[in-house]
């Protein structure tokens, strides 16, 4: 299959960054964060991130550029058929992580209805509680909004990925750090506003344990979109003169700054208003709308926020789709268009029960975990770090030479990553998931 290739570095690391960002940071870091002991959770998933989740980034970056295929061609190309498990691996990854993506992401169409019409215009806590809790546990409307999004994210991928993306990066990544730049303004002005920050940033080391550490790691992952092979796909899209750890280092420093933000523009509210920390998923669309209630044209701001939340989960799961659509054209050479319309059917079938787990199916657990729960878990902290283990022994055993050209370090730094690649992230990926399992 013939592959284009970015029109700038900018759209490039923007694109990434969006991908990357998505709903995983304002959706999912903020409540992750508040129930893993605030600071100190948030040293250890930097380190992780800045370390095991920037190589692994850098990996499928150049093991992409290298093949100019998807994850299973790739790893077959380079390697051999076994080799191509780890491919398959981000396959069934990507397939459990849109399915239930693909409902939040509806819940983002859910909420910028609410905004248009202005039902979550109150600073009650409580009736933000009980209009999210109503709304997530009807069976019917979650499962309207769910397909819609996946519509989108289908019509997305049919058109063509790179214009589309690298088109809505440039425009949409900066609009939303603006905004939450002048959200967050406002949510420090709030009474009480230095004791979220406090619950944010103070560590309580206190919560230090080895599950604390998957959660880190699967956040890290999850967060930078590696394991999975999605950025894998990306990197098939690079030029030979793009700079991969310049341009890995930029995305890196984007999607982690957004994360960040996303805390301080949550947890002030959250602690000001009197609201949960811990919340679990609704976390954003529980708090928003309080800060949004305090602000000079603030139904503007509400419509602005859940339309560029939307864009944003847009260009996640566009990236996620993107990986799953390409083994079969790869692979069986089939047309695009029935492969995608195909693919999207069977995420949104899946998304179902992750949906109905809100509501009538809430009380169908297995071992304590509801059906979202469980795709969640498995794909953050099963299938990502596996394929993390992976891609990791497959970069640094199997086809380091071609590595080390591709990245293009100096000598110095060259044995500390390939020691990464070869031992320290393998052992403590698989050690923190065997403790856990």
């Amino acid at each position: 299959m013939s592959r284009s290739q970015w029109g700038s570095k900018l759209g490039f690391i923007l694109a990434s960054a969006g991908s990357a960002v998505g709903l995983g940071a304002i959706w999912k870091f903020p409540y992750v964060t508040a129930t893993n002991g605030g600071g100190a959770f948030l040293l250890i998933f930097l380190a992780i991130t800045f370390t095991m989740g920037f190589a692994l980034l850098l990996a499928e970056f150049a093991i992409g550029r290298a093949v100019a295929s998807g994850a299973v061609g790739a790893f077959r190309a380079l390697g051999n058929r076994r080799w191509s498990a780890i491919g398959y691996i981000g396959v069934l990854c990507c397939f459990l992580i849109l399915s239930f993506y693909s409902v939040v992401g509806g819940w983002t169409i859910g909420y910028l209805v609410r905004a248009l019409d202005g039902r979550v215009m109150t600073s009650d806590s409580q009736a933000l509680g009980s209009l999210f809790g109503s709304y997530v546990g009807n069976p019917v409307e979650p499962l309207i909004t769910h397909g819609i999004f996946a519509l989108l994210t289908l019509l997305v991928v049919m058109s063509g990925v790179q214009k589309g993306i690298e088109r809505a990066g440039k425009v949409l990544m900066p609009g939303l750090f603006i905004l939450m730049l002048v959200l967050i303004a406002r949510s420090l002005t709030l009474p009480h506003a230095i004791d979220g920050v406090m619950a944010f940033f103070a560590p309580d080391f206190t919560k230090v344990n080895p599950g604390m550490l998957v959660d880190a790691m699967g956040l890290a992952f999850f967060h930078l979109s590696v394991g999975a092979g999605c950025m894998l796909a990306y990197g098939s899209y690079l030029d030979r003169q793009t700079s991969l750890t310049q341009v890995g280092a930029w995305v890196t420093g984007l999607s982690t700054v957004t994360a960040v933000l996303a805390g301080l523009m949550i947890f002030p509210a959250v602690v000001s208003f009197g609201l949960n920390p811990a919340a679990g998923p609704g976390l954003t669309y529980m708090t928003m709308p309080v800060v949004f209630t305090r602000l000079p044209f603030g139904q503007l701001f509400a419509v602005a926020f859940f339309a560029l939340l939307l864009l944003a989960a847009l260009m996640s799961a566009v990236s996620l789709l993107e990986q799953l659509v390409v083994l079969p054209i790869d692979e069986w050479k089939l047309p695009r268009k029935p492969v995608t319309v195909g693919v999207t059917l069977l995420i949104f079938l899946m998304g179902i029960p992750a949906s109905l787990s809100f509501g009538p199916w809430a009380s169908y657990t297995f071992h304590g975990k509801t059906v979202f729960q469980l795709m969640d878990y498995a794909s953050s902290n099963v299938l990502l770090p596996l394929g993390g283990i992976g891609t990791a022994l497959f970069a640094g055993w199997k086809i380091w030479p071609l590595m080390a050209g591709e990245l293009a370090l100096p000598r110095a730094i060259e044995p500390a990553l390939k020691w990464t690649y070869r031992v320290a992230a393998p052992c403590l990926i698989a050690l923190i998931m065997l403790y856990n399992l």
